[in-house]
């Protein structure tokens, strides 16, 4: 694989994101190395808080949300999937399939070493981060599920066939879609914030391909994974919360599905916001830590 590294000029005049970066090497099984970043912040030991994003986004869209959980006591990780953020970006969209994600994100959860974690998770970040839950429960303490979920092959909805078709031969990502995805409207140094890990649509084939590796096909090569993930999900009995946002069109329905199928989820106080879109860290952060904490606390 030919890997693209973002240089460090791009991450220098971040607004609200005052963060250290912190990396770890994971090994492709063909041998290429892959660099993955993290912000990595609180007392090393303390309870992990582990925050996993979505496409096109990364660890700065969890900067409203970092310093309340940190007001907690402890210790708050914001990973950046393989392609996004400051992580390594494989250079060509073949390089990247669900298999390898889900392989990137394990070896990298294994070597960080973690347990007794916190997940909370949102889009891409949830379909990774459930199939880590499904495949190392030790680790995990409780998870909070945002506007995310676990395609298991079933057929597509007709925002997912717009989408997936529309990326499928995509050569640079269309980036009015993530401000498609909120309420709120984005400063110019915040969209700058989310273009930094790009710079030029050569660094893009991660969040370009991401759409077509979602497996909501019938034969897409991902579902066989996902449903078995799934059914192990069906013997998780820790804490597991859902906090969605109405507004969301692209998981809606799964937090329902989610609740009748995980052990964890029930008497649970889920909730829904009526305000907020698919990026609800941005729409609803004040909002989401004031379910989290009390779940953090109670559980």
């Amino acid at each position: 694989m030919k890997i693209l590294r973002t240089p460090d000029e791009r991450f220098e005049t971040l607004p609200e994101f005052p963060w250290a970066p912190h990396y770890m090497t994971v090994t492709d099984d063909d041998g290429t190395d892959i660099r993955i970043h993290f912000v990595d912040e609180g007392p090393r030991d303390a309870a992990p808080i582990l925050l996993m994003h979505g496409n096109p986004t990364w660890a700065f869209l969890y900067r409203h949300m970092i310093p309340g959980l940190l007001a907690t006591g402890r210790r708050v990780i914001a990973v950046d999937l393989v392609g996004c953020g400051r992580s390594d970006k494989p250079a060509a969209k073949s390089d990247y399939t669900l298999a390898r994600h889900y392989d990137w994100m394990g070896k990298w959860l294994t070597q960080m070493d973690l347990s007794d974690i916190t997940l909370f998770c949102q889009d891409w970040g949830g379909n990774i981060g459930l199939y880590l839950v499904a495949q190392h429960p030790e680790r995990f303490a409780r998870v909070i599920a945002a506007n995310t979920g676990l395609p298991l092959g079933e057929g597509e909805s007709e925002f997912m066939k717009m989408w997936v078709g529309m990326m499928r031969e995509a050569t640079a990502f269309p980036w009015p879609m993530l401000e498609a995805g909120m309420q709120r409207k984005l400063t110019g140094e915040e969209l700058a914030a989310y273009h930094a890990p790009f710079p030029s649509s050569d660094y893009e084939a991660g969040i370009i391909q991401f759409p077509v590796l979602i497996a909501v096909q019938t034969d897409n090569p991902g579902a066989p994974l996902n449903r078995a993930a799934w059914a192990k999900l069906a013997t998780f009995d820790k804490p597991f919360l859902t906090l969605f946002g109405d507004l969301d069109p692209v998981a809606r329905g799964w937090d329902r599905r989610a609740q009748a199928h995980i052990p964890g989820a029930a008497g649970q106080r889920h909730h829904n916001i009526p305000t907020a879109n698919h990026f609800i860290q941005e729409d609803a952060p004040e909002e989401l830590l004031a379910h989290i904490i009390p779940f953090l606390d109670v559980n």
